[in-house]
């Protein structure tokens, strides 16, 4: 398995979508405590990672929140989770968690279908920029 430290958390995303690669770009703005780090699925430390926890890709389409020897979140938990690290306005991402976690993945659903249409794919994954290469896994 990967050396992953303790303190830090990993957000395995799809590395070709448009909205992944946003979403990646405004969590590393916003993670002040510089919890996280970063996969993306079709990267080898992404895979090891999915084979390790034992995830289907083909049937599970979703960021994975990973936080290594505890647990793992998949869809809109994951996001959420995500986003209440942040704190600040971040907070309000509370309001959310009122709704059963079904219903709340079935909006996750549709948006992770359409989100090549609506947002665009790329052809091969985001590499980062140097500043920005120790947040990522190899």
């Amino acid at each position: 398995m990967l050396d992953i430290p303790k303190n830090k958390k990993v957000i395995l995303f799809d590395g070709v979508c448009n909205l992944c690669n946003s979403a990646v770009t405004a969590v590393i703005r916003y993670d002040k405590k510089n919890t996280f780090l970063f996969a993306a699925i079709q990267s080898e430390s992404g895979k090891k990672i999915i084979t390790t926890l034992k995830i289907d890709t083909n049937t599970t389409d979703a960021v994975i929140l990973y936080a290594p020897g505890v647990s793992y979140d998949i869809k809109s938990t994951a996001a959420l989770k995500v986003m209440s690290d942040f704190g600040g306005l971040w907070k309000a991402s509370i309001f959310f968690w009122i709704f059963p976690e079904f219903f709340r993945d079935i909006v996750y659903d549709y948006i992770a279908k359409n989100r090549y249409q609506w947002f665009g794919k790329k052809d091969h994954c985001m590499l980062p920029t140097k500043a920005l290469k120790a947040k990522f896994l190899d």
